[in-house]
């Protein structure tokens, strides 16, 4: 019917509003939906004009010039796809994706519909690997063994029998869902749940290899070479892509993560990209300085102890920390000075000393007799 009047086809009156027009047609749709009427020609016909009348006066710029100058130029085609599908187009197709896993609400064969999900990823695994100090600044390789699910070489991670191939679930028809249709106040509501038959797959094996029972893998031991970066901390984690489980029926492989413990050093402490250390020095050093030879992660280098050094001192050599992840060169390595005071003195260190402290004016405490003549003082 090109020539019928769309008010009419809707019911409604030429000043009707958008809110009258739209609750028109979704009371007319839910009518003469097909699905509502088991197939019947004419009212699938009717379902076509009326959707057609929706698209046209549902859009202000299209409805004014309907009202203007008739079909010609409400420019107008069949609208809502070729099932009908009242809301095809209208951008509420994403909203019936997330509610109704693709399918409009009210059936029809403009529904968006998904294909078969395939077969899922393998499972993604956690290994732990120890890398000593002096290894987790330079950077080292370590090899990784990973037990896993792997492919069956038998068939070829197919899962099927050799000479044989999987088949198209009878449940779903290679759909990978199944849809059911209910009835609401609405009318008939569809909904889409993946297949529990074939797994969303689409595909079930009916001959399955007589090695991995069907599955597409078995259980294997696989060894990879891990290249730790420099300056890498301890609690890190690289990620080996496509190293981890196969999945079932040949599946996508999964990942490796590898957490790096690092071990403790005997000197060195890490604080970020710098390296501390606290150096003990005599307090003859301190006091007159010195030339000491110093280890790094890197060699021996010189290290000068100023004269009057005091405890907290802090020397730093540049460039002898950790290596930067982002690039930018190394940390410093930080030397806290500590001056160690003498606990146990001989006879001519503690006269020396006190000789020092008469010189300097210092007031020390008398000389303490030694432990035999505080015995022979006490029986006096």
């Amino acid at each position: 019917m090109p020539g019928a009047d769309l008010y009419e086809l809707l019911g409604v009156s030429r000043g009707a509003t958008a809110d009258d027009i739209k609750k028109a047609y979704r009371r007319l749709a839910r009518q003469l939906h097909p699905d509502a009427n088991g197939g019947d020609a004419s009212a699938e016909q009717r379902f076509k004009e009326v959707t057609r009348a929706y698209e046209v006066l549902r859009d202000p710029d299209r409805r004014r010039r309907y009202d203007m100058f008739g079909d010609d130029g409400a420019g107008a085609g069949g609208a809502g796809g070729a099932g009908g599908d009242p809301f095809a187009g209208s951008g509420l197709g994403d909203i019936f994706d997330a509610f109704f896993g693709g399918a409009s609400p009210f059936g029809g064969g403009g529904a968006r519909r998904r294909g078969p999900a395939g077969p899922p990823r393998g499972a993604d695994l956690e290994v732990v690997v120890d890398v000593d100090f002096e290894e987790a600044v330079f950077g080292v390789e370590k090899d990784v063994d990973v037990r896993a699910p792997v492919g069956c070489d038998t068939c070829q991670g197919t899962g099927a029998r050799p000479g044989t191939s999987s088949s198209v679930c009878p449940d779903c028809q290679g759909a990978g869902e199944i849809r059911r249709v209910r009835q609401s106040i609405l009318g008939q509501m569809v909904t889409a749940g993946p297949c529990a038959r074939c797994g969303a797959t689409g595909e079930v094996v009916l001959s399955p290899c007589p090695d991995c029972r069907g599955e597409g893998r078995v259980s294997g031991r696989r060894t990879y070479t891990v290249t730790v970066p420099p300056g890498v901390d301890n609690g890190s984690t690289l990620r080996l892509t496509g190293r981890g489980a196969a999945g079932p029926r040949g599946g996508g492989m999964g990942d490796v993560y590898v957490h790096i413990r690092v071990g403790t050093h005997h000197r060195f402490e890490r604080h970020g990209y710098d390296l501390v250390e606290e150096l003990h020095v005599p307090v003859t050093q301190a006091a007159l300085g010195a030339e000491l030879d110093y280890d790094t992660l890197d060699g021996r280098e010189s290290l000068v102890v100023p004269p009057g050094t005091q405890t907290g001192r802090v020397f730093r050599l540049r460039g002898r920390g950790v290596p930067r992840l982002e690039g930018g060169g190394r940390g410093d390595l930080l030397v806290r000075v500590a001056v160690d005071t003498p606990t146990e003195l001989g006879p001519e260190e503690e006269e020396l000393l006190r000789r020092l402290a008469e010189t300097r004016g210092d007031h020390v405490a008398p000389h303490e007799p030694g432990l035999f003549s505080r015995i022979r003082s006490a029986f006096k």
